[in-house]
């Protein structure tokens, strides 16, 4: 059995972590505290987007998208799940894999033992 974190600890744990690397991170939106899904958008300077989604201990990503075309799935996806937490990260090129450097946020079954 895999345990996760809280999604507000890992939340409130990525800011913090972004911070310490200069990168502004801020909540579009707050879900659930307990276990709330989890959505970053990446913004670069050039105005591309990026969006990672959470799936299992990996993120994935969509394709590059215009501010415009994210801001409407955003609204689409927080309608759908309120619950959702919407992370922004600004970045200085999306194309780097930023999420590579996230902590996981489920533990291994070992982890508790």
């Amino acid at each position: 059995m895999f345990q996760s974190l809280k999604s507000g600890l890992w939340v409130r744990a990525l800011i913090r972590q972004m911070a310490s690397s200069n990168i502004f991170a801020t909540i579009l939106h707050k879900g659930d505290e307990d276990a709330g899904a989890i959505l970053i958008v990446l913004r670069d300077r050039d105005s591309n987007c990026v969006i990672l989604r959470e799936n299992q201990n990996k993120w994935d990503r969509s394709d590059t998208q215009s501010f415009t075309d994210t801001d409407d799935y955003l609204k689409r996806q927080t309608k759908y799940d309120p619950d959702l937490w919407i992370l922004e990260l600004d970045v200085d090129n999306i194309s780097s894999a930023i999420e590579k450097t996230f902590s996981p946020r489920q533990l291994g079954e070992d982890v508790f033992d």
